[in-house]
């Protein structure tokens, strides 16, 4: 009888069982930093992040990549960094089909990551996933529906939200005092104005640019690029799709807006109180893109069904706003130079003493900061499925009118466009085989 993949996996994983020692015997079952065992899907540069590869708040069973290149120098790295051997898994079917294996992380490009975590959750695994948390609206519908159903703990890896990584990149503080001066009311009661881009401290790196019409290569040895496609349309191989560029291409991430935007947009999304909707227009202003590879943006607007209006500023036309303006006329700006609190101007353009006056506001509401901890709880993560979904969803809207270019409308309920099929058609996308059936099951 022929078996299939799956199957001949699971018979190897029987017979090579023996020459693992389970984390508990290994390390002690009584201690608590190794009680959980994970392993890292994607061995590429973002797998060398603090967060993954050299975490130590668990223990290291393995990693699998594509790039037999890659597997063989982190294992070499684990051993030389004091995590001892671990194992090269020939792909991460075998991590999922691992009984040892608590968590999983995934350092994948973003074409793999909804389709990953729904796998990983019907394997019984939790998931620590690098951001974008997915490529599309409907890939993130599947990942939190999946992820809640199996009762797994998911986290995204950006941590402006629950300032575990510290200062909010240029704008000179952490996420904590912006979502106090929005909960005390000072910003009045009406929509909100944001802006995001370099005069406000975020960079879209628009370094990220596709080659149009790339020339067919040799698939080099060592390297299993039909596993590497996985979900995403077949294509011919070439370098500049597979290595770090690979940002460059819609069939895998969408430039340097795939690649910062929920790190922006997610603590944006939470200082604004937003996480239970999502934006019901989304407008665009640029250059028209091409259909593979990614360009560059002059202006996305996308607005709250209360006016409220979130400003990608691409083309640095608004580079001297505010990162907020309220209904009064009240902003917000990024901390002077050698400090760490935000500048408040009222409408008349008086400056307040903000370290005193977020001396008297309300504390913000606590989250769980300690993804371990939440594995072994079963409390959810401070940036989870649920509300990730809705930061990852606000830049995958901006995606769908950047390539459409031009402006839809959103039901934030229904979570389609309104009478737009072109839209909905970027907004759920279809997947190859067998990863389509994988991604639907559960």
């Amino acid at each position: 009888m022929k078996m299939t993949r799956r199957e001949l996996l699971k018979t190897s994983a029987a017979f090579s069982a023996f020459n693992i020692i389970p984390a508990k015997v290994l390390w002690g079952a009584e201690t608590p930093s190794n009680t959980l065992a994970r392993a890292i899907i994607g061995c590429g540069c973002i797998s060398g992040s603090s967060n993954h590869l050299p975490f130590k708040g668990s223990r290291l069973l393995g990693v699998a990549d594509p790039f037999e290149c890659r597997v063989r120098a982190k294992v070499a790295w684990a051993a030389q960094n004091g995590f001892g051997k671990i194992k090269a898994y020939r792909d991460f079917l075998e991590i999922l089909d691992d009984k040892d294996v608590d968590i999983v992380h995934i350092c994948t490009p973003p074409h793999w990551h909804g389709c990953m975590s729904v796998m990983a959750a019907n394997a019984g695994k939790d998931i620590w996933c690098e951001k974008p948390m997915t490529r599309t609206v409907g890939e993130g519908i599947r990942v939190r529906e999946v992820v809640n159903a199996k009762k797994r703990m998911f986290r995204i890896n950006t941590g402006f939200r629950t300032g575990e990584f510290g200062t909010f990149y240029s704008f000179g503080t952490t996420v904590k005092p912006i979502r106090q001066i929005v909960e005390s009311g000072i910003l009045g009661d009406g929509p909100i104005r944001c802006v995001f881009g370099v005069g406000q401290g975020f960079s879209w790196k628009f370094g990220w640019s596709g080659t149009i019409n790339s020339r067919p290569e040799p698939i080099p040895d060592g390297f299993d690029y039909d596993m590497w496609l996985g979900p995403a349309p077949w294509k011919p191989y070439n370098a500049h799709r597979v290595g770090t560029s690979f940002r460059s291409y819609w069939d895998y991430d969408s430039g340097g807006l795939g690649d910062m935007a929920q790190h922006y947009l997610d603590p944006l999304q939470y200082l604004l109180c937003k996480d239970d909707t999502s934006p019901v227009r989304i407008d665009y202003t640029g250059p028209k893109q091409h259909p593979e590879a990614v360009g560059r943006f002059d202006r996305f607007v996308l607005t709250y069904a209360d006016g409220t209006e979130v400003f990608l500023d691409g083309d640095e036309s608004l580079k001297d706003e505010p990162l907020l303006r309220g209904s009064n006329g009240t902003c917000v700006y990024k901390a002077k130079p050698k400090t760490s609190v935000p500048r408040i101007v009222l409408a008349n353009g008086t400056e307040l003493d903000a370290a005193k006056f977020l001396a008297e506001c309300k504390e913000p509401a606590p989250m769980e900061t300690d993804f371990i901890q939440c594995c072994k709880t079963r409390r959810k993560y401070g940036l989870n499925e649920d509300n990730g979904f809705r930061s990852c969803t606000m830049f995958n809207l901006a995606i769908v009118a950047w390539r459409l270019g031009r402006g839809f409308d959103f039901d934030p309920v229904a979570l389609h466009a309104v009478d737009d099929p072109a839209a909905d058609r970027f907004l759920f996308q279809s997947m190859r085989e067998p990863w389509a059936s994988e991604f639907l099951k559960g």
